[in-house]
């Protein structure tokens, strides 16, 4: 049976249609559980340029609508957000079937430089599409996502795109953010250990062994082809697991989602109360 995913408390959830009950987050939603302080700032002058900008617009509408102008200046940041998602859902699905070598008719304006980049792409490192867009599914941790690929290339001795280099397997993911940040490798290394791939019909088969893992950043300006660790990694003299970091997250997500909202009982003492004690409880 085919794989769906719903939306429940800000999180999106995978599961099987043949067993409904057996509900797994995504794996985004878990990397979500990553602090992100530099947000609150961000929001703050997302909103403060657009009132900048708009002063007579927002003047002339909280005369009509006090409550409205200010949701409309603290809804700066959310639809600067949508809006990029859905240059990105355009994109994915482009890269998807330029990938497949489907023909690509006329495109949307928006999307002509982002096809450009990514012609170049296919050109430069001449990639072998293996799967796209597939279900990644671990039983073991509890967690699904879906993946953009999973290519085949020929890399020289030093990681480069080589048409006479040897083979090698690796899980990939396109990226049409302002930057390429540090998350995706715990994105990327999730997938790659997931136990299992899972088709759009159903069908599962072993997450196969990878040799890395890539990201492509592709924007309406450039493109570059990045190496991401998923395994271990040395900093600073020590070893770490990048895998292991994403699993710590996924029990973060528990405690987020789950055990937080059970911690605190109900008041055994409170304005006007009177104390219950221990004995009494006992009692």
């Amino acid at each position: 049976m085919a794989i769906r995913t719903l939306k429940k408390s800000g999180a999106r959830f995978y599961f099987n249609e043949a067993a409904p009950e057996i509900k797994y987050p995504g794996v985004t939603s878990i990397v979500g559980m990553l602090p992100k302080p530099f947000l609150q700032r961000w929001n703050a002058n997302m909103a403060a340029d657009l009132a900048i900008d708009s002063l007579d617009y927002i003047k002339a509408m909280a005369e009509r609508d006090k409550d409205g102008a200010k949701k409309f200046i603290a809804g700066a940041a959310f639809r600067y957000t949508m809006g990029r998602a859905k240059v990105g859902s355009q994109a994915h699905d482009l890269f998807e079937r330029m990938i497949r070598g489907q023909h690509i008719g006329t495109v949307h304006p928006d999307m002509r430089a982002y096809q450009r980049h990514f012609a170049e792409f296919l050109d430069r490192v001449q990639p072998e599409l293996v799967r796209a867009e597939d279900v990644a599914w671990s039983d073991t941790h509890k967690y699904a996502g879906s993946f953009d690929g999973i290519l085949r290339l020929k890399l020289d001795d030093r990681g480069r795109p080589d048409p006479t280099g040897d083979p090698a397997l690796v899980i990939a993911d396109w990226k049409t953010s302002k930057g390429t940040y540090p998350d995706v490798a715990l994105q990327m290394s999730a997938y790659a250990h997931a136990d299992e791939v899972i088709a759009p019909d159903g069908t599962r088969e072993p997450m196969p062994e990878f040799d890395g893992a890539v990201v492509l950043h592709i924007t309406d300006e450039s493109w570059e082809f990045l190496p991401v660790a998923i395994d271990e990694i040395e900093v600073d003299g020590e070893t770490h697991n990048v895998f292991d970091h994403f699993v710590h997250l996924r029990n973060t997500f528990v405690w987020d989602k789950v055990v937080s909202r059970r911690v605190l009982g109900d008041p055994i003492a409170e304005k006007g109360g009177t104390l219950v004690t221990g004995t009494q409880r006992r009692g």
